[in-house]
């Protein structure tokens, strides 16, 4: 790997940077899922073998995620994130090649450390650039992940529609990718992490402007935040194609649409999100989201048509668009923690939540339906509402939580 230090940059660069690697991080992971099914087959693998190996991933990343911050002190945020992209795109291009179950399992447990620890690094180096800023412009970053995730979904169905062989496929993705990856690392901001702290943490003491010694409640709060966003995230991801389709009788395709529709408002929301924290601070926006993420879903649970949970699912995505950025951002801003520390909590909570999220409303829903199962999604609302009290009232100088 290069070892040279990254060239001055202007802050407008090193913005270009940070999206970069938002969009390659997404774009390397969903441009495999549409090729589960030809893994799968080629494995002679069980829907259960196929899950489990899946699972493998999350493992990971809760394995790795709290070791962020001492790889960020002793390399900078910037090499993390765009070194770890490189090292995530070979793990991912060797997806083709795991000749079983275990392999597999293996390669996705690496994927997903790597996956952590790049998470919190290019979270990091954004918040950095943020910081010679005087607006928000993390939401942004976000943003251009969502759009990574259908861009490489969209690769992935073009390459399994043209019958494109799997190590052809994933080699090249990884390849070219890895490519875009290190040219952008020529624009990260130069200098260490803690640098650029010092002003900042005179300036503010973190979420609500609490002390270091309610350092641990806030971050457990915060983690909290993160979590009912995510489990948002999930609900779509995992259960409204399975709503629409099996309690509501939509036909196959309109019962994707549920995704398609969380996922387009809460792009939009995160592209447009920084005007709106700036004017009026994240703590209204993210109790605002809470209200909309639980009056979205309740009404469209309380009164089910398939018009009536589209429209549920897209006020949810639009509500959520801004809660996990905002808990990143304010947990980077606590004071006495190391650089990349309250990130790495943040980040390796919000996976705790991802990882319980699927077999909590499969529970509920096994025992009461899945009707009911999807009211956890008001209950993230409702928690997001909550907490949002522990967020700054008002857009700030340099860290407008994003």
């Amino acid at each position: 790997m290069p070892s040279a230090p990254p060239v001055a940059a202007p802050p407008r660069a090193a913005r270009a940077a940070v999206g970069t690697w938002f969009f390659v991080n997404a774009v390397l992971f969903t441009n495999v899922l549409p090729r589960l099914p030809e893994i799968k087959g080629a494995l002679d693998l069980s829907n259960a073998a196929l899950g489990t190996a899946l699972a493998a991933a999350p493992v990971g990343a809760l394995l790795a995620a709290l070791w962020s911050p001492p790889l960020i002190r002793r390399l900078g945020s910037g090499r993390v994130a765009a070194y770890g992209l490189v090292v995530l795109a070979g793990v991912i291009s060797a997806v083709a090649l795991a000749p079983s179950w275990l392999a597999l399992a293996g390669v996705l447990l690496l994927a997903g450390a790597i996956d952590a620890l790049v998470d919190v690094a290019q979270n990091a180096h954004g918040l950095r650039v943020q910081r010679r800023y005087d607006r928000s412009i993390f939401n942004a970053f976000h943003g251009l992940w969502s759009i990574g995730a259908v861009s490489g979904a969209l690769i992935g169905s073009a390459a399994a529609g043209l019958a494109v062989p799997l190590p052809v496929h994933l080699g090249a993705v990884g390849a070219s990718f890895a490519v875009v990856a290190l040219v952008a690392a020529r624009a990260m901001l130069p200098g260490a992490d803690a640098d650029d702290r010092a002003a900042d943490e005179e300036t503010t003491t973190g979420a609500a402007g609490a002390p270091l010694s309610r350092a641990a409640l806030l971050l457990a709060a915060l983690g909290l935040l993160a979590a009912a966003g995510v489990f948002v995230e999930d609900a779509g991801a995992s259960w409204s194609a399975i709503y629409l389709r099996e309690d509501l009788g939509a036909g196959a395709a309109v019962a994707g649409l549920g995704l398609v529709a969380l996922q387009t408002t809460m792009t939009v929301g995160r592209l447009t999100g920084d005007r709106v924290v700036d004017r009026f601070g994240q703590r209204a926006v993210t109790r605002v989201g809470g209200v909309l993420i639980a009056a979205g879903m309740g009404l469209a649970l309380a009164f089910p048509s398939v018009p009536g949970t589209l429209a549920g699912f897209a006020v949810a995505g639009l509500g959520a668009a801004t809660v996990v950025p905002a808990a990143y951002a304010a947990a980077d801003r606590l004071p006495g923690l190391p650089p990349g520390a309250g990130l790495s909590l943040i980040n390796w909570l919000l996976r705790v939540g991802l990882l319980a999220s699927p077999p909590l409303v499969g529970v509920i829903a096994d025992a009461a339906g899945l009707r009911v199962g999807l009211l956890t999604v008001v209950a993230a609302g409702l928690v997001t509402v909550a907490v949002s009290g522990v967020l700054t009232g008002r857009a700030v100088r340099g860290a407008a939580a994003g």
